[in-house]
């Protein structure tokens, strides 16, 4: 009997920390194949950020809504169903034979994660008993997030090489259908809640963000005199406002309003957003200088980050140990510096820099900036939460997350526009207009450790002994 329980808590672990691995590795595996990607189905430099922002904005912006509808309508139910959407809009973009094509197919794969993720956390909970039993899973589950960033990058370079970068997204389907046939089998449901939800607002907001990033993108080829630009960014700004009115007055807003009362969760937020606009940079605009000015294959492309992922991962394992030593504001300032310094390094980069010391020895820098940044900024963003809205917190850290990274590298669009010279030939201006992004990303960087200095470090000082 007690072995048949062990074998089914393994079945329910593999399950959801596959189905968890499967969200972070699709992260990661189309940016090793962005370059293709650009040749095969004509991108512009502009447009091709969309392959990674029309999934990032639908995942973050129905985020919330996929988390009210698991307690509404039963986490295993919206598990299986986001699960089978995300599942047939990989095969749809494997099969795409146009940029429209793919990017609709991203798009529905962000709703698909939005849908699923939510459940995985909570059927995680309702599975393992607290304890040593689910402290075990959710180390397994935390270490999914960082060995499925390695894998990406090195799965999609190695089948973008060898075969065709489609390959990175069919795999999906078969990983997919087990998944949901392996959950109709174990997962148990969970009680249901009543409750509505508020389409209007995650419809808003999503609308809302996806108008003003693609108005900010637009503006890189057609400039800000554009009517559409305008009309873009605009309606945007119109969608969002409508949407902050909207949740004041819901009865079940998805973003709880009373949440952003506290000045240093909001630094939190706003720190988390600029922190994931300047390293989705980073992680987009390397690839293109590794493949576009080094002219690394693929798969070489996805191995040159190790010495980034490497040291993220070693960096975060000791994080609960640093922590405990110098505290997690502290050690949030200093993981945020790493990151700065390495960006500053790599914004002299020039088509003769060798990978080495311009590359490799200052994403060591980053890696260990973001192994130590992620965990005590999650950690601030939480700080004095109530149990009751422990969800929402959680969600909001999340939407800050993907429509973070989805509006800096708007932004870092339009700097990699303007930031070229036309004397330069063409590595020579590709590597310049690179250059010009990491400079970018790391004043995003320097305005977040601002924010933390200010409102979470120096307020914190205050109550210590001297």
């Amino acid at each position: 009997m007690k072995t048949t329980h062990v074998s089914h808590q393994a079945a329910v672990l593999a399950i959801i920390v596959t189905s968890y691995l499967m969200l972070v590795v699709d992260i990661s595996i189309v940016l090793t194949g962005l370059p293709n990607i650009q040749a095969e189905l004509g991108f512009s430099h502009a447009a091709l950020s969309w392959v990674q922002n029309a999934y990032t904005l639908t995942f973050g912006g129905f985020l919330l809504l996929g988390a009210r509808a698991g307690d509404i309508l039963g986490r295993r139910r919206m598990f299986i169903a986001g699960l089978t959407l995300f599942t047939a809009a990989s095969m749809a973009i494997g099969l795409a034979p146009s940029p429209t094509w793919l990017l609709l197919g991203r798009a529905f794969q962000g709703i698909g994660a939005a849908i699923l993720a939510p459940s995985t956390l909570a059927l995680l909970s309702i599975h393992f008993a607290e304890g040593h039993e689910r402290t075990r899973a959710l180390a397994l589950y935390a270490a999914a997030a960082g060995v499925g960033a390695s894998l990406g990058l090195v799965l999609g370079g190695l089948v973008a090489e060898l075969i065709s970068w489609r390959v990175g997204f069919f795999i999906n389907l078969p990983i997919g259908i087990a998944l949901v046939l392996g959950a109709k089998r174990y997962l148990v449901e969970t009680p249901l809640k009543s409750g509505r939800l508020d389409l209007a607002g995650a419809v808003s907001s999503t609308l809302g963000m996806g108008a003003l990033v693609f108005g900010i993108v637009r503006s890189a080829e057609s400039g800000w005199a554009d009517t559409a630009t305008g009309l873009s960014v605009a309606s945007g700004l119109a969608l969002l406002v409508f949407f902050v009115v909207h949740e004041s007055r819901a009865l079940q807003p998805i973003l709880p309003l009373h949440l952003f009362t506290n000045r240093e969760r909001n630094a939190a937020y706003a720190a988390r957003m600029l922190f994931l606009g300047g390293m989705v940079g980073f992680w987009f605009f390397t690839t293109q200088f590794l493949q576009g000015v080094l002219l690394y294959k693929p798969l070489h492309a996805g191995l040159a980050f190790l010495p980034t992922t490497i040291p993220h991962f070693i960096a975060a394992m000791s994080v609960p140990r640093l922590t405990r030593r110098f505290g997690n504001a502290r050690l949030l300032a200093v993981g945020l510096s790493f990151c700065i310094a390495g960006l500053v390094w790599m914004a002299g980069l020039s088509e003769l820099s060798p990978y080495v010391t311009g590359i490799a020895l200052p994403m060591v820098l980053i890696g260990i900036g973001q192994g130590f940044a992620l965990g005590p900024l999650t950690v601030s963003a939480v700080q004095g939460v109530a149990s009751e809205d422990a969800g929402a917190v959680s969600g909001i850290v999340n939407v800050a997350h993907q429509v973070g990274g989805s509006l800096g590298l708007s932004i870092l669009v339009v700097v990699f526009a303007a930031g070229g010279d036309a004397d330069l030939g063409a590595a020579a201006s590709l590597a310049h207009h690179i250059a010009s992004t990491f400079t970018a990303s790391a004043l995003m960087l320097a305005i977040a450790l601002a924010l933390v200095l200010f409102f979470i470090v120096r307020p914190r000082a205050r109550y210590l002994p001297a």
